[in-house]
């Protein structure tokens, strides 16, 4: 049996990471992102490894592809010129939401725009019950006038959301039949396929994005297969989804809103199986790149997991600003703090950063491709964090001559601050940032931090997870094998996998215990027909059941296992038992006279997850690895340059001790072990960094 041969592609903001596993391990690479044209940043990358390993594009076996582009059409609003069709009396629910204000008193607050404008969203005489009677008959000749409307105004995609449609799909079908015998060459999405979900503003919402994305997307797919084709390439590509699975191409492409999270979502996986590695109970993973940085918590080896999210928030990040998407996905919180963020000074003379980034283009001052602006990444080569020969492995020469004249420019001069306490502004600021969103993210799932460890890579995290730790009373760190790649690595981790998702409203008191089985047979049956197996390289699959529960009349549910195969009538006691235990984790009491309800849906048919074998040890020795040299790092601790022992990760042997401030660099990352720091490698190739001055108290 031949071994497979695998290639990882994660496209960021600012930095391509591209990883090849074969029977000798893996290989990884990181490139610049190329904004314009993204599938050339991920040939280059492909070429190089392919070139460094000796392997032909034919030895590869699978491609699993992870990309922002979906993401960045929605944020830069360039997508397809959409029209909505909706039930008549419904064309404004895009622009009402949830009638309500994120903020409620800042007179000037902005909404986010819909992606449809009011012109282009038609409405269309139909009407079904939530029972599914007609009460209002399609009108074809209506729809037919619509349609030559489209035409006219030479519409690219449409997305067609009608009440009760998630239940009752009918005349959804019928005006997709019908646009598509007028115009065959038309993207139409309905919103019974891409979220068959009750509420239809999240419905309609995130099938109107779907429409949106879908054209560039399945557009830069195939652009991108057709070079893999070219190049040689026989095995079909994979793209990783929010949720944390990957899929087929041409599941991708019909629908793309589900792949908006996607790299975060393979850094998360990434994290859990370093999780169940090191037999952590409660982790927080830190994931920064050169744009972002995302922050999950992760409980028995398990990120948490949402079927919601928003998108393009348009007021400091603050929930409720953005667009609402009903998707499968990994419970993320995502910030404007990656090394590419921009610092400047507001008028109040205090430093800020992000959530602008210089991306790649132009990129940080220090990089010297004409950026002017002040970075992370600058600061952190001011202050000796980063070796401006060895940036990227080489790839990249940091210039710190432009990078101190940016950070003076910009801050230091206007502060009246030397260029090391400007540039340790810059961090503190970026740090306290992070670790903000995660007490925050943490006291919303009640979760006390100090009882985690983190997990941290990518190519920023590593440079800041000890102060952060510090900031969050956790004393445990774990920088991972290949951290500054983390997100690609997680995709070779994750599963093949694809969730069908059903709203169905029953009682606990009266359950409709024989409808609820035929719905999740049904379910199950269209995520198997997937082809899963055939994909995957697998002849076997695993099937997850899951259901919303609330308590009757509350707005929002919380998401419960189900027992697979049918389910009984003490399955539907145990339902209710786990999610009062839930309910009173998460809020701290039960309302155990009120009825409870089942609102939505899930089955997910998955691949066997990738399993690393279990070598685990904390054995530490007092042998301190060799070390490379000394570099002068700004000590955070005694507010000083201090020489600094620098070593490369290769070097590390399990179990070897590194004390004090010290440099660890790698080609993708580099780790800063700060004083009070004691850190060592174990026999999976992880570092793990504990704070010898430990916090008692609760985050």
């Amino acid at each position: 049996m031949s071994i497979p041969i695998r290639l990882a592609a994660d496209i960021g903001g600012t930095f391509t990471d591209v990883v090849l596993e074969s029977e000798a391990g893996f290989q990884s690479t990181k490139v610049l992102t190329t904004l314009n044209q993204p599938e050339i940043g991920v040939m280059q990358g492909i070429d190089e490894l392919l070139r460094l390993s000796n392997i032909e594009p034919g030895q590869i076996t699978h491609v699993i592809h992870g990309t922002t582009l979906g993401t960045n059409t929605v944020i830069e609003r360039k997508g397809a010129k959409t029209a909505f069709l909706t039930t008549e009396g419904f064309r404004d629910i895009l622009e009402m939401g949830y009638e309500k204000r994120y903020d409620h008193y800042d007179i000037y607050l902005e909404k986010p725009p819909p992606l449809v404008p009011r012109k282009y969203r038609l409405p269309v005489r139909e009407r079904i019950s939530a029972e599914g009677k007609v009460l209002v008959e399609l009108d074809h000749n209506q729809v037919l006038q619509t349609i030559r409307f489209l035409k006219q105004e030479e519409i690219e995609a449409v997305a067609v959301g009608f009440l009760h449609a998630y239940a009752h799909p009918v005349h959804e079908q019928k005006v997709r039949d019908l646009i598509l015998s007028e115009l065959p060459g038309l993207s139409v999405c309905l919103s019974s396929e891409v979220c068959p979900e009750m509420r239809e503003y999240d419905r309609f919402s995130t099938t109107c994005a779907n429409a949106y994305i879908r054209p560039l997307v399945s557009g830069y797919l195939e652009r991108l297969e057709k070079l893999f084709a070219e190049a040689g390439f026989g095995c079909s590509i994979h793209l990783m989804m929010s949720g944390g699975g990957w899929t087929n191409l041409q599941t991708a492409s019909k629908f793309p809103i589900r792949l908006l999270e996607s790299g975060p979502a393979g850094g998360a996986i990434m994290a859990a199986g370093v999780a169940r590695e090191c037999e952590l109970d409660e982790v927080l993973s830190l994931d920064m790149g050169g744009t972002t940085a995302k922050i999950c918590l992760i409980r028995d080896g398990v990120p948490e997991s949402s079927r919601s999210f928003e998108t393009a928030r348009v007021y400091r990040d603050q929930k409720g600003s953005g667009l609402p998407l009903r998707v499968p996905v990994i419970e993320l919180v995502e910030i404007g703090a990656g090394g590419g963020s921009i610092a400047r000074v507001d008028a109040m003379n205090r430093i800020r950063v992000g959530p602008r980034s210089a991306g790649s283009e132009p990129g940080p001052a220090s990089y010297g491709l004409g950026g002017g602006e002040p970075t992370v990444t600058d600061a952190n080569l001011l202050l000796g964090n980063l070796n401006p020969e060895y940036f990227g492995g080489g790839k990249i020469t940091l210039n710190l001559d432009l990078a101190e004249k940016a950070v003076n420019q910009k801050v230091a001069g206007i502060l009246e601050l030397d260029k090391h306490w400007a540039s340790l502004g810059i961090l503190e600021t970026v740090d306290e940032n992070m670790a903000n969103a995660a007490k925050v993210h943490a006291v919303e799932r009640g979760r006390v931090l100090n009882r985690h460890a983190m997990i941290a890579f990518g190519g920023g995290a590593p440079l800041h997870a000890c102060r952060i730790a510090r900031k969050l009373g956790i004393d445990r760190v774990i920088i991972p094998k290949g951290a500054g790649v983390g997100s690609a690595l997680g995709f070779l981790r994750a599963p093949m996998s694809f969730e069908v998702v059903r709203s169905f409203k029953t009682q606990f008191s009266h359950f409709e215990l024989e409808q609820v089985n035929r719905i999740l047979e049904e379910m199950s049956r269209e995520a198997h027909s997937m082809n899963l197996q055939q994909n995957a390289g697998s002849d076997e699959t695993v099937e997850e059941r899951k259901v919303d529960v609330r308590y009757l009349g509350q707005g929002h549910e919380l998401t419960i296992p189900i027992n697979p195969g049918k389910l009984s009538t003490k399955d539907v006691e145990e339902l209710r038992e786990k999610f009062e235990e839930l309910y009173h984790q998460i809020y701290g009491l039960n309302l155990p006279e009120m009825e409870v309800e089942a609102i939505s849906w899930s089955v997910t048919v998955k691949s066997p997850e990738a399993t690393t074998s279990q070598k685990n040890s904390e054995g530490i020795d007092q042998t301190e690895p060799e070390s490379i040299g000394l570099r002068e790092v700004f000590d955070t601790n005694l507010e000083r340059v201090e020489q600094a022992k620098v070593y490369n990760r290769s070097d590390l042997c399990a179990g070897q001790s590194i004390h004090g401030l010290s440099v660890i660099q790698e080609p993708e990352t580099t780790v800063i072990v700060p004083q009070g720091f004691i850190g060592w490698m174990n026999p999976l190739g992880h570092i793990i960094l504990e704070d010898q001055n430990k916090k008692s108290i609760d985050v």
